[in-house]
């Protein structure tokens, strides 16, 4: 564990004297003088999930490598390398780890000592780090795919392979790691599995190895990316290509199968994303694709340039196009908006959730005639009904308890871009389009805040917008419309069951 102030504060005098002397003499470890340390969770206080991330370290990279045998209920030996900067003296390493059997690390090729604590894997490394060092972990691992308790995602178990959901916090029951989304990182993930499989990651290919009956497959991501975003597809899967935009790589996952029933969808992509780049510029990654899996998961999700969706959102005949289609423009937006810019905290969900929601509105109104001052009316006379039952958009409350994804309520998705709207009718059309592509380049593979978009946000409008932000983003009840003063909020104990759905094209936590 990092060797804070709040853990000197609690060693005795006499041990912290000895341990001066000691390091000043020698290069012995802290730990060779006073015995072990006990190991214990950590995390960096985030709000609403203060065990996720570990201080102490920020990780520049990861290197992933599974080895899948074909049978998808079966552990998978598992390789994860994690590269990182040391930011304070460290005795111990705490990784967010929680389901799977760890059979050795190594810190800077020297064996470490480890344990387990809470979802945490303790590491003792044989030196301490000091700050400024660089640090290799290279842990030895099984990486389970079978479900446990209180658990809501990690490995997607499909009709013939794997895939991943890890948004909020399942990366960890996946590989050892920082899993939050604060500390982004470049990754590398190889998976070997039997010929009759095809393995897909999150990046560009690097290679394709061929063994004995087995092939190694590499992906490189070219922009850092979070934990929760990461991807792998293992399946008997079809790869099909085309080009997007500025011959952009376009690269879909499918079952074998499915492909020609799901190629109507499939090329609808590089126009969806020329239509996004119109609104908000280029796009941010390497390449894009949807990753269609033959699973149950209730949910799309945005992992970075490779989104996934359930199979039966295509072929299931009462799903309009135009519901489809704005679903799958919702996923797309995340890639600015949550991966490219990515919420520094959970708090700052809405930053994600409400600018995809927008853009899956916009989409249809431009393109399916469902008009958004309609829908953005419906969402204000449910928005008071939202706050009450799960905060306001940039202050949510905490989730259920053994439902950590029950964060994902309607106040950031409908709610938030509500928010949008509202700042729009306040600022006008031309100074909220220039804000939403300032936002993106200027946060461009990092991560950002609230207070972060409210100060561009007064920056782009020329005026100090903090009283609009504070009663839109945190006020319980919903503020007056600008421009629309006769719209009005139902207040909870008046709404019927009728009014208590998301009135969007996508039913709460259908998206991410």
């Amino acid at each position: 564990m990092p060797l804070t102030s709040r853990t000197r504060a609690l060693l005795p005098k006499a041990v912290r004297s000895l341990r001066r002397a000691l390091l000043a003499a020698s290069s012995l470890c802290l730990i060779a003088a006073s015995g072990p340390m006990p190991a214990e969770p950590l995390g960096i206080g985030d709000r609403l999930f203060p065990h996720l991330g570990n201080p102490g370290y920020d990780v520049m990279a990861y290197d992933l490598a599974f080895t899948y045998s074909g049978n998808n209920s079966e552990p998978l030996p598992t390789v994860t390398t994690i590269d990182a900067r040391v930011t304070d003296w460290l005795e111990q390493v705490n990784l967010d780890y929680s389901h799977g059997t760890v059979r050795s690390v190594e810190v800077n090729g020297v064996p470490a000592e480890f344990r387990s604590a809470g979802e945490d894997l303790v590491v003792t490394p044989a030196q301490r780090l000091a700050p400024g060092s660089r640090m290799r972990i290279t842990v030895g691992h099984d990486s389970d795919p079978t479900p446990g308790e209180d658990v809501e995602s990690g490995w997607v178990r499909t009709e013939d392979g794997l895939a991943m959901a890890n948004q909020i916090d399942a990366a960890h029951r996946i590989f050892p790691g920082n899993d939050h989304p604060s500390d982004k990182a470049i990754f590398t993930i190889r998976v070997t599995a039997p010929d009759a499989y095809t393995a897909v990651a999150n990046g560009l290919p690097l290679e394709a190895v061929r063994h004995a009956g087995t092939t190694t497959w590499a992906y490189r991501t070219e922009h850092p990316m979070a934990t929760e975003l990461t991807q792998v597809s293992i399946g008997r899967s079809s790869v099909p290509h085309r080009s997007g935009p500025g011959s952009l790589p376009v690269r879909d996952v499918v079952p074998s199968k499915d492909r020609e029933k799901l190629e109507p969808w499939l090329k609808k992509t590089p126009e969806q994303i020329a239509w996004m780049e119109r609104k908000v510029g280029r796009y941010p990654f390497e390449t894009y694709g949807l990753l269609i899996a033959e699973a149950r998961t209730g949910f799309a999700l945005e992992t970075q340039t490779l989104s996934l969706f359930e199979r039966e959102l295509f072929t299931h005949p009462e799903f309009p196009k135009w519901y489809v289609e704005s679903t799958m423009v919702h996923e797309l937006a995340h890639q600015w908006f949550g991966n490219s810019v990515t919420p520094r905290t959970w708090s700052d969900l809405w930053l994600s959730e409400g600018h995809a929601t927008w853009y899956e509105a916009l989409y249809a109104e431009e393109t399916a005639d469902r008009p958004l001052e309609t829908r953005m009316r419906e969402a204000y006379r449910a928005s008071d009904t939202w706050r009450a039952a799960g905060g306001p958009p940039a202050a949510p409350k905490a989730p259920e308890s053994g439902r950590r994804i029950s964060i994902f309520r309607p106040n950031v998705y409908g709610g938030s871009a509500l928010v949008l709207y509202a700042l729009r009718q306040e600022i006008g059309r031309p100074a909220f389009e220039r804000l939403e592509r300032r936002w993106v380049r200027i946060h461009r593979d990092g991560t950002a805040t609230t207070a972060d978009f409210e100060g561009l946000a007064s920056a782009v409008a020329g005026r100090d917008l903090s009283a609009f932000f504070t009663a839109w983003l945190y006020g319980k009840k919903t503020p007056p419309m600008p421009g629309h003063p006769e719209w009005r909020s139902v207040a909870p104990a008046e709404k019927g069951a009728k009014h208590a759905r998301q009135p969007s094209t996508t039913q709460t936590k259908s998206t991410r």
